[in-house]
């Protein structure tokens, strides 16, 4: 195949730029502006014209007048007269007096308690300076953790501790707050 000379074949010619930009506005008077303007306020003086033909609202009467406070005698008075109350009305329901003394009797649940404490891990690594790194940062949080070293199939692991709980409760209180500080992942199991 023949190779093609492109240089000598030169640049092909510019095409003419298309003008995007629209022609300014006509400047002269706004029709469809003025006939909006011109419907918003015959709107306007139609609705104070029907405001104003209209009725006022009547007020409503009163059906309870207050009674006019007597004004305070003179004259100090003897004795104090006795007020003596009404009769209590009888209740007309009956479940007042039936669970007036009533009582509820429920049964809970006892929580078990565990037989082995529970510890918490937060983390296991190779070398014992990331496990001091570890627990220097539970201890920024103020918990006291301890590095166990363990012997698996592909050498020692150093493992960071807290523990031991005597309820779960305490443990999961204690990773949550682990967990806002950014420490995690923590797990609890039983203490070994």
């Amino acid at each position: 195949m023949a190779t093609k000379d492109y240089v000598k074949r030169g640049r092909s010619p510019k095409k003419p730029a298309r003008n995007n930009r629209k022609a300014p506005a006509s400047g002269g008077f706004p029709i469809k502006w003025a006939l909006i303007a011109l419907c918003l306020v015959g709107a306007l003086g139609y609705g104070l014209y029907f405001l104003s033909t209209s009725p006022a609202p009547q007020p409503q009467p009163e059906t309870v007048k207050p009674k006019p406070v007597p004004k305070p005698q003179t004259k100090p008075k003897a004795k104090p007269q006795e007020k003596v109350l009404p009769p209590k009305p009888e209740e007309k329901w009956r479940y007042i007096e039936e669970l007036e003394n009533k009582e509820v009797q429920v049964e809970t649940k006892k929580e078990q308690q565990p037989t082995r404490p529970y510890l918490m891990q937060c983390g296991a690594y190779r070398s014992k300076d990331q496990a001091e790194q570890r627990k220097a940062m539970i201890a920024f949080q103020g918990l006291t953790s301890q590095i166990k070293v363990s012997q698996g199939e592909k050498g020692s692991w150093y493992r960071v501790i807290l523990g031991p709980y005597p309820q779960k409760r305490k443990a999961e209180s204690d990773r949550n707050m682990l967990r806002r500080a950014g420490i995690e992942p923590c797990a609890i199991w039983f203490w070994e």
